[in-house]
């Protein structure tokens, strides 16, 4: 059995942008500049958000954190991202998710430059995506690729099962692994809260990702010998006898499945550490593509 190491793949990704970055940084050019913002005072979104920024720094990026008030109006956040989107210092931003309540995440969305849309969430880039156009790829699902091919994972002709359907994982992942091209060429079943019979089809799979959110969802009884699991779950489940109070859980039955799986990601330290060096990867593509539209 295979641990599919995304802390020390995250690592090598941010060392090869540090060497991308000091080479700028020789030739007097400018370097990447991204830009967070986060409304509200969300503990995970808050920890997450001061993640990215220490990336930052570590590759030797510029960053700048917007903190915004969890009052501010939908109409203040629309005009702050305009503000984002004219800077022409800055190559890329994200809007940290989730949003208070009174503001409409898909407006939000639709109101980042695609051009600056490193999360990859803009309808623009996921419909260039799924046409295998150039795109920033949503930064998850980038880095599971990532891990896929650094560990030299063979998808072509396998049946790949994908657990969830959201926008930010599941349905981008679904689309990726029957792309043309490696990883790519599966054949890909896309199951969700509605799929009957879920455990017949994850135990036919020879690749299942799951991005549910539902502690231990996959036991050993659901997936085939030689398997490879990636999970993409994160859930903070209570544990008194923890030192913070709460222990970080994944989707799968780890101490179970993993006696089954040819490779699976642990949970912490698999596809999260993934995610932050993919979010650097596609910040480093379109300060590229920045240059490009000006001619340097």
């Amino acid at each position: 059995m295979t641990i599919l190491d995304g802390k020390k793949v995250s690592n090598d990704i941010k060392n090869e942008i540090t060497a991308e970055v000091d080479k700028m940084k020789a030739k007097n050019e400018k370097v990447p500049h991204l830009a967070a913002v986060i409304v509200g005072n969300d503990g995970a979104s808050l920890t997450y958000v001061g993640s990215k920024v220490r990336s930052c720094e570590r590759v030797g990026f510029k960053s700048t954190l917007v903190k915004l008030s969890g009052t501010i109006s939908e109409l203040e956040l629309l005009d702050k991202i305009d503000r984002l989107n004219e800077d022409e210092d800055i190559d890329g931003f994200i809007v940290q998710l989730p949003l208070p309540k009174q503001i409409d995440t898909q407006k939000v969305i639709m109101r980042i430059d695609p051009n600056k849309d490193v999360d990859g969430f803009h309808p623009a880039n996921f419909g260039k995506m799924a046409l295998d156009m150039t795109s920033f790829i949503p930064a998850t699902p980038f880095g599971i690729l990532e891990l896929l091919e650094r560990y030299n994972v063979q998808t072509n002709g396998k049946h790949t099962v994908v657990i969830g359907r959201s926008h930010i994982v599941g349905r981008p992942m679904s689309i990726l692994m029957g792309r043309k091209g490696w990883p790519g060429n599966s054949t890909v079943t896309l199951t969700h809260s509605h799929t009957k019979n879920i455990t017949q089809i994850t135990s036919q799979a020879d690749i299942v990702i799951s991005a549910l959110g539902i502690p231990n969802f996959l036991k050993a009884e659901m997936v085939k010998d030689d398997a490879v699991i990636i999970d993409v779950g994160i859930t903070r489940v209570p544990d008194d006898s923890a030192k913070k109070g709460y222990v970080i859980t994944g989707d799968v039955d780890y101490e179970n499945v993993s006696k089954k799986a040819s490779h699976i990601t642990p949970v912490p330290g698999g596809v999260g550490p993934m995610t932050i060096a993919m979010l650097l990867k596609n910040t480093l593509l379109a300060r590229e593509q920045h240059r490009l539209r000006k001619g340097l």
